[in-house]
Parts: C-alpha cells; sequence; structure tokens
C-alpha cells in the first residue's frame, strides 16, 4: 500500500491520507448512530474535538473519543471503573455501575415516555429484540402502585 501511495504521489495525483484509514467498525453490521440532540452536549464535543485536533494535528475515523494519559484509547476495563468512580463518589449513588445509565435510559423510554418496544431496541442497539424486552418488566414502584388501586 504505502508503494501505491508513492507511485501516486509521484505522478502528480492529489493524495488524502483519509482515504486510506480503515472504516470505522459498525455493531454486528448495524449503525448504531443516534441523534445528538442535546445541544451543551453537542457543543462541548465540539470544543474538546477543536482542542484535540489543535493539539495533535488530524484526528482519524478510528481515533478514540477519548485518550488517556498515555495518549492511546481507554480500555473498557478502565472506562468502567471511572464510571463506577464518578456515580459513587461524586454522584453519591452507592450501587452504580456502568451499566446504571444505559439501564435507565432504556427503562425510561419504556415506562416513564410511554415509547415502543422498538424505539428501546433502537436507541439501545441490541442486535435481538428479546434482550429489550428485559427493560419492559415493570419497577417495582408500578406493581405497589397497581396493587393499592384494587
Amino acid at each position: 500500500m504505502v508503494r501505491q501511495i508513492e507511485l501516486m504521489a509521484k505522478a502528480g495525483a492529489e493524495i488524502n491520507p483519509e482515504d486510506f484509514y480503515p472504516p470505522a467498525r459498525q455493531h454486528k453490521g448495524k449503525s448504531r448512530d443516534l441523534p445528538m440532540v442535546d445541544a451543551a452536549l453537542r457543543e462541548s464535543l465540539s470544543r474538546y474535538l477543536k482542542l484535540r485536533i489543535e493539539k495533535s494535528g488530524r484526528l482519524k475515523p478510528s481515533s478514540p473519543l477519548f485518550i488517556s494519559q498515555k495518549g492511546g484509547h481507554y480500555s473498557p476495563n478502565t472506562l468502567q471503573e471511572h464510571m463506577a468512580l464518578m456515580l459513587r463518589d461524586w454522584a453519591g449513588i452507592e450501587k452504580a455501575s456502568s451499566h446504571s445509565g444505559r439501564r435507565s435510559l432504556i427503562t425510561n423510554v419504556i415506562h416513564k415516555q410511554k415509547k415502543s418496544v422498538k424505539v428501546a431496541h433502537k436507541i439501545a442497539g441490541h442486535v435481538n429484540p428479546s434482550t429489550t424486552l428485559i427493560y419492559e418488566e415493570p419497577p417495582e414502584e408500578v406493581l405497589e402502585e397497581a396493587l393499592k388501586n384494587l
């Protein structure tokens, strides 16, 4: 590939390095892209990426969004540890895990927003819809309220 690029450059062809980056991997062949509707989050990420580009030059599509102190990507275990630390120590949520926010989001979409399981399935990015059905289980307080009114 390097020789091919070299020959193209010698022939005067315009070389765009991004054309040679590997494509970003998708989850089981399906897109997991969702609209980023929170304007403040979108603005914060834009500012963060601008700083990253100013500091290190160009970013590849395969570059990690957040980089570790060593300049590389975070391992899944490190991300889980950081999330648990923030939720427990900063937010004071004692039994929280890195999956708590995801679980809360999907449950909220189904029970509080009263959206269909199909909507929750799309947001979750589950391959199998039956995985999303787990979140359709009514919370304890809903069961208690239903029994009070009998």
